[in-house]
């Protein structure tokens, strides 16, 4: 049978939105840049994927025959986007083409065979846990700024560290990235079951998909998780995204974290500090953004300088009465943590001129930054 339906504008639009991300990127293969179009009694399913990331979602719509074709998702995501008419009409005809018809405006559209399109992964109805999705949502807002590029060698930090603990009869989900100069963690306390995840060691999730994911959580109040021996299941009531996971074993950061004492603390406030970065930035080289902090006597003197254009310099008042401290670090570190961080002050810990320094506030619950020094 061909399809020939109706659909609002303002529900196609937004289905097509979310699958964006996901089929408009270079691919091997020609048909992954489609979005596949299956009709139900009263709904149309779209699905995009790009193997590593598989995205289901309902629509609601007015089936006059029922059908199953692909079409090109970027094309049919920009004729809704730009149609004037509240409701659009697709029809195929015949070789996959359809005719799209939208108030005035007519649209011929080449499609592909449905048949060539990857099977949708299958998933286990059982394990699925409820969410916030906040809670998802901030755990990813912590973290994924640190998570190394596809073009660093270390594999396995290409992707983020998802664990669960249980710690004095309270359940933690933690998530944990790291470029291998800096590491961020985020732990939330939630009121689930979280045995029913079945994770029993930590699970790699690829940097494509926690972004997929942060944007399936956004706009939703809940959202349920499931997670599986090669895949991991995020669902509401009308969309699916089945996210493929890594093998590999993260770096022991344990032993990084165990390795700052903290015993040598500077308490700093969050705002004025960074407002400095940004000013003391301007005069870094530009790959390595490197900056000298000098701390003693409750001032932390911040120095940059850049051999064609000139130096700066910035001084901030902090509480500290240790000894005194002379380092070097990569600016943009220092700025892309404190920008997620939420309080008015936070405590910086540094052991000695050659130590990695540990960010952390009462404020910021669950959250930690460490940030390796650099040689000056």
């Amino acid at each position: 049978m061909t399809l020939n339906c109706n659909v609002l504008q303002t529900d196609l639009i937004e289905g097509l939105t979310s699958l964006q991300n996901i089929t408009n990127k270079r691919v091997t293969l020609a048909i992954l840049s489609n979005v596949l179009i299956e009709s139900t009694n009263n709904s149309l399913i779209l699905t995009g994927t790009d193997l590593e990331v598989g995205l289901r979602v309902e629509v609601p719509a007015e089936i006059h025959d029922q059908g199953t074709l692909t079409l090109p998702s970027k094309k049919i995501f920009e004729i809704v986007r730009e149609s004037g008419s509240d409701t659009i009409n697709i029809q195929e005809t015949e070789n996959s083409w359809v005719i799209i018809s939208a108030g005035l405006s007519t649209y011929n559209l080449a499609g592909m065979a449905s048949d060539e399109f990857p099977q949708f992964p299958e998933f286990e109805e059982e394990n699925f846990v409820s969410f916030e999705a906040g809670i998802i949502t901030d755990l990813i807002d912590k973290i994924i700024f640190s998570v190394a590029n596809e073009e660093e060698n270390a594999y396995s930090l290409t992707n983020v560290l998802f664990e669960t603990e249980k710690r004095k009869k309270r359940s933690f989900i933690r998530m944990i990235s790291s470029d291998g100069h800096r590491l961020s963690i985020m732990e939330k306390d939630v009121a689930v079951d979280i045995d029913i995840l079945n994770v029993k060691k930590g699970i790699l999730i690829p940097k494509k998909g926690i972004q997929e994911l942060k944007k399936f959580c956004d706009n939703r109040d809940t959202v349920e998780l499931s997670f599986e021996e090669k895949q991991l299941v995020a669902r509401d009531n009308e969309s699916v995204m089945v996210i493929r996971l890594k093998k590999g074993e993260f770096p022991q950061y344990r032993s990084i974290v165990d390795a700052v004492q903290l015993n040598n603390k500077i308490t700093i406030e969050r705002i004025p500090f960074l407002d400095s970065l940004k000013r003391i930035n301007i005069f870094t080289e530009d790959l390595f953004h490197t900056i000298q902090l000098e701390i003693e006597n409750g001032k932390m003197i911040l120095t940059s300088q850049n051999v064609d254009i000139g130096n700066a310099k910035d001084v901030q008042d902090v509480k500290y009465d240790g000894e005194s401290l002379k380092l070097g670090f990569n600016c943009r570190y220092f700025i892309d943590a404190l920008q997620v961080m939420e309080c008015d002050s936070l405590d910086a810990y540094i052991n000695s001129n050659n130590s990695p320094c540990l960010l952390k506030s009462d404020v910021d619950e669950g959250f930690m930054s460490i940030v390796m020094p650099m040689q000056l």
